[in-house]
C-alpha cells in the first residue's frame, strides 16, 4: 500500500479558498481522497456560511450526501435557518474542531469562500466584545430607517469601513457601528485582514478567467431555479426562514422570497441573483488577492490537481 511522503505533516491545516463557482468543493474532495488512499484520515471543514444551514441546499451548491463520496464533512447543516451566523461564532466552533482533529491524527481541510469567516480562523485575531443594548438600538434603527441610512451613518464616521461593506448589507453595517462604539476605534482596525497565521497552514486558492467565471455563475443561478429553488424556499418558510437574520438575506434566497411575494417576477429574481452573485465573486477575489499566503491555481487548468499535490508535498 502507498504511504505518505516522509515530508508531509498530517497535522498541518489545509485551506482551499477562492470565489464562488471555482470548484473548491471538488478540489477539497480530491485532496481528501488522495490522502485517504495513502492511509491518512482527513476531514473537510465547511467554510461557506450559508451551507451551515439545514435545508439550504440548492441555493448554496451544497454537496449532497452522495456527492461527498464518503469523505467526512464537518460544519454542514449545523444551524437552523432562524439562527444567526457570525464569524466570531464560527471561530469559536471551528478552531477547537481543528485542534481536536489534529490531536486525533486527522488532517483538517478547510473549504469555502466566506471571507471574514476564513480570516477569523486562519489569522491571529480575537473579536471585539458586544454591547447588547446598543446593538438592539442599532437593529431597531435598521428596521425603521433601512440599510441605506445606516450605511450613510457609518460612512460619516468611518468612510473606509463603509467602502468595504455593501450598502445592502445592513447586518454587517450594524456590526461595524457596534464595534466602533465598543472599541472607540475605526471598524477597519477590528477586521482580521492581517495575515499572521493562527497556526501553520497551506492555503490554496482557485481563480480563473473573469468572463468565464461570470458565465459559470450565471448558469449556476439558472440551474438553481430549474432544480427547484422555489420549492426549497417554500419548505424553509415553514421552518422560519423569514425570521432568520442571516439566512433570509442570502443571495438567491432573498430573491426567491421576493418572487414568492410577487415583488419580483421570476426573470427579475434570477437576474438580480446573477448580478449579486457576480458582484460577490468580485469582492471575494479582491479580498483573497490581498493574502500573500495563498498559492493560486487556475480552476480551468487540467494540471491544477497535480500542482496542488506538489504544494502539499504529496507529489509523486
Amino acid at each position: 500500500m502507498a504511504r505518505l511522503p516522509a515530508g508531509f505533516d498530517p497535522a498541518k491545516l489545509i485551506a482551499i479558498v477562492g470565489s464562488t463557482g471555482t470548484g473548491k468543493s471538488e478540489l477539497g474532495l480530491k485532496i481528501a481522497e488522495r490522502l485517504e488512499s495513502l492511509g491518512q484520515t482527513c476531514a473537510i471543514i465547511n467554510c461557506d456560511s450559508m451551507q451551515f444551514y439545514k435545508g439550504m441546499n440548492l441555493g448554496t451548491a451544497k454537496l449532497s450526501i452522495a456527492e461527498r463520496r464518503e469523505v467526512r464533512h464537518e460544519l454542514l447543516d449545523w444551524l437552523e435557518v432562524v439562527d444567526e451566523s457570525t464569524a466570531a461564532g464560527y471561530q469559536a466552533v471551528a478552531r477547537p474542531l481543528i485542534e481536536k482533529l489534529q490531536a486525533e491524527g486527522v488532517t483538517p481541510i478547510m473549504v469555502g469562500g466566506s471571507m471574514l469567516y476564513i480570516a477569523a480562523v486562519l489569522n491571529t485575531f480575537e473579536f471585539p466584545g458586544n454591547d447588547v443594548s446598543y446593538r438592539a438600538e442599532l437593529e431597531a434603527d435598521l428596521i425603521e430607517l433601512g440599510p441605506h441610512e445606516m450605511h450613510r451613518r457609518l460612512a460619516e464616521i468611518d468612510p473606509i469601513a463603509a467602502s468595504r461593506i455593501t450598502v445592502e448589507n445592513g447586518r454587517r453595517t450594524v456590526r461595524a457601528l457596534e464595534i466602533i462604539h465598543v472599541t472607540g476605534e475605526p471598524f477597519a482596525a477590528a477586521l482580521p485582514e492581517e495575515t499572521e497565521s493562527w497556526q501553520p497552514v497551506v492555503e490554496i486558492g482557485l481563480t480563473g478567467d473573469r468572463d468565464d467565471l461570470r458565465a459559470r455563475l450565471e448558469q449556476r443561478v439558472h440551474t438553481m431555479w430549474s432544480a427547484g429553488l422555489l420549492d426549497e424556499v417554500r419548505d424553509l418558510e415553514t421552518k422560519g426562514l423569514r425570521n432568520g437574520k442571516t439566512a433570509s438575506r442570502a443571495i438567491g434566497y432573498a430573491q426567491a422570497l421576493a418572487q414568492l411575494d410577487g415583488v419580483q417576477t421570476e426573470a427579475e429574481a434570477i437576474a438580480d441573483t446573477v448580478r449579486l452573485t457576480q458582484k460577490y465573486a468580485r469582492r471575494q477575489i479582491s479580498w483573497f488577492k490581498r493574502d500573500p499566503r495563498i498559492n493560486w491555481l487556475d480552476y480551468a487548468d487540467p494540471t491544477n490537481f497535480e500542482q496542488c499535490l506538489e504544494l502539499l508535498g504529496l507529489g509523486q
